[in-house]
């Protein structure tokens, strides 16, 4: 389920890293991260690209009231969304790449596919 881990932060202060992120990922298509937030971020993400792939009104009020960015919303309903309409999810992945050098936290790299 989708928001469970707690990252170390404040609800408030996680919530909007996690918005900030998703929004960030969806406009790329590939983040650099560590491993827990790339997990979080990948179910959020995966959310939304399935709420995206059927686009009525509702969904895209949905998507605009998490997603930070207007024209991200309408990049994930006209091109991010059409490319999976036939894939049952699992639209990213994460490979972890390294260890980061200060505190030795493991690293991934997030990207749709």
């Amino acid at each position: 389920m989708p928001g469970t881990r707690k990252l170390g932060r404040a609800t408030d202060c996680r919530l909007a890293m996690l918005r900030g992120m998703v929004t960030h990922f969806l406009e790329c298509g590939r983040i650099e991260t560590t491993v827990t937030r790339a997990k979080e971020v990948q179910a959020m993400a995966e959310k939304f690209i399935t709420i995206a792939k059927e686009p009525t009104l509702a969904n895209k009020r949905q998507a605009m009231a998490y997603i930070t960015k207007e024209d991200v919303v309408k990049k994930l309903f006209d091109e991010i969304a059409p490319k999976y309409a036939d894939r049952n999810g699992g639209y990213t992945r994460v490979i972890k790449t390294y260890a980061r050098r200060g505190d030795a936290a493991e690293m991934a790299i997030l990207e749709l596919i």
